[in-house]
């Protein structure tokens, strides 16, 4: 048992724990606990980072414990150079909900701060598993606490959000289900998901894979057309439930199309790019227009989202270090933007209790200091050179350029309506005279929403700036990667 196991295990035990402090006057010690558990979680989290060797593309610190004997599964984990920054970024994203929902949530608080930190040592334990079936279990296991965060806590509209989420994920999760039972047999009786990537398959054997895989992490990302279930999660989901869902969960669905379709079935990946790199320029065209013409501002940031994913899957599918570190990236500097917007956005209803665009107007003059805040995080989710928004989004349109001129072109066409659906917003919302007696009468943000807001901006900030860290952690295991898809199509 090493750091990843207290990485998983000690948030769960604690959401387990909170569970049990129920009654009313517990609020004050269940809060404590919670933010507590949170930091110690974050804490365990920081040496895989420190302590990570970047010069190798091997899987790093590696538990191996048996679990299921007879049917040779084992409690395998590692980390590697694309999965220990959202190891890092679940455990950082799970303190920042459980400062947001500090003062709002005040009816079943041991309920909501035990629900996220369930679901953090959950996604901790995808990021790091390396046995199918465990990986299985814990990509499944993150349905059960999001579906009751948003069926409990989320809006009018809650029950129907929380079913289509269940269902929409259940149903694709299905098919991988039968392509990990396939894979056990063909590998001798074995769910070693490392194993799998050395298994030599025929083409239509790897297309078929492929597409099992396709139907489970593509509603995950989510890709386009299966993409309908995101909007709806977000507008009802609570602030803290929509910050997880865009900062973490939709990466689940990108990490598994690198640890599972691309090694696994890396001929079919080869054959097929095509169409996902057109359903990725749909994403980011398409829904980015779709995003400009929203009323609902939790809605307009949701399917911002579904744009900028539409980066990670195209940054993947061209099969170059530019693109594929790009995506990375992407995912990372989404995780801090994403989940700064959605909480920018429960600031405002919190007060005002609306989501709408047309509730709002010069906002900047009565709360300044929050305005400064929104704006600057309107910035990054615009794509601002010197912000997370723009390094990832940059590397993905420089090797979809080395690709193919014309899909870089089309790619590029996002940072135009990202800035147009974007800046709309923030005029109608922040800037101009004062809209009603509603906005005239609110407050600016006091000293734990500044606190807040302020860690995600210089994470922004740091990761616009200097990059560096992000990019040299992954680049063997990328490279590695790379060269193993490669190799796969010569032969």
């Amino acid at each position: 048992m090493g750091l990843l196991s207290v990485a998983i295990w000690l948030p769960i035990l604690s959401g387990l724990l909170l569970l049990a402090l129920g009654r009313q006057e517990q609020v004050f010690a269940v809060r404590w606990v919670a933010l507590i558990a949170a930091f110690a979680s974050l804490a365990v989290t920081v040496p895989l980072i420190t302590g990570f060797d970047a010069s190798t593309a091997a899987m790093q610190f590696q538990e191996n414990l048996a679990w299921i004997e007879r049917f040779n599964v084992f409690y395998r984990l590692g980390v590697d150079g694309i999965s220990v920054w959202l190891v890092l970024l679940t455990s950082f994203t799970t303190v920042i909900v459980v400062i947001s929902a500090w003062e709002v949530i005040t009816e079943r608080v041991n309920q909501y701060m035990g629900a996220f930190l369930i679901l953090s040592g959950i996604i901790v334990g995808v990021f790091s598993s390396l046995d199918g079936l465990l990986f299985y279990v814990f990509f499944e296991a993150t349905l059960i606490p999001m579906y009751i965060i948003v069926g409990i806590w989320g809006g009018p509209n809650r029950v129907y959000a929380a079913f289509k989420f269940f269902l929409y994920t259940l149903a694709g999760s299905l098919l991988m289900l039968i392509a990990l039972i396939y894979l056990y047999y063909k590998s001798g009786g074995n769910f070693d998901i490392l194993a799998w990537h050395k298994l030599p398959l025929p083409l239509e054997t790897q297309t078929l894979l492929f597409f099992a895989f396709f139907a489970a992490f593509a509603v995950k990302v989510p890709m386009w057309p299966v993409h309908t279930w995101l909007p709806d999660a977000h507008v009802e989901a609570p602030t803290g439930g929509s910050v997880v869902l865009a900062a973490i969960m939709l990466k689940l669905g990108a990490y598994g199309f690198l640890r599972f379709s691309l090694p696994i079935a890396p001929d079919a990946a080869h054959e097929w790019a095509w169409f996902i790199i057109l359903l990725s320029l749909v994403a980011v065209i398409y829904i980015g227009l779709v995003a400009l013409v929203q009323q609902d501002m939790k809605k307009l940031v949701a399917y911002s989202s579904i744009a900028h994913m539409g980066f990670v899957t195209l940054g993947f599918f061209i099969f170059n270090e530019l693109g594929t570190s790009g995506a990375i990236v992407q995912m990372i500097s989404h995780g801090f933007v994403s989940a700064a917007m959605f909480l920018c956005i429960g600031v405002l209803y919190d007060r005002v209790h609306s989501r709408e665009i047309a509730s709002y107007g010069g906002v900047v003059h009565t709360m300044p200091t929050f305005t400064a805040f929104a704006v600057f995080f309107a910035m990054a989710n615009c794509g601002l050179p010197g912000t997370a928004g723009f390094v990832g989004e940059w590397m993905v349109i420089l090797g979809a350029v080395q690709a193919n001129f014309w899909l870089g072109m089309l790619c590029a066409t996002a940072l135009i309506s990202g800035a147009a659906y974007t800046l709309w917003m923030v005029k109608r919302v922040y800037f101009g005279p004062v809209a009603n007696d509603h906005v005239r009468d609110l407050t600016d943000i006091n000293a734990r929403e500044t606190f807040m807001l302020a860690v995600l901006a210089v994470a922004v900030l740091w990761m616009g700036v200097y990059p560096k860290p992000f990019t040299d952690t992954m680049h063997v295991s990328v490279t590695s990667l790379l060269k193993h898809v490669a190799i796969s199509k010569l032969n």
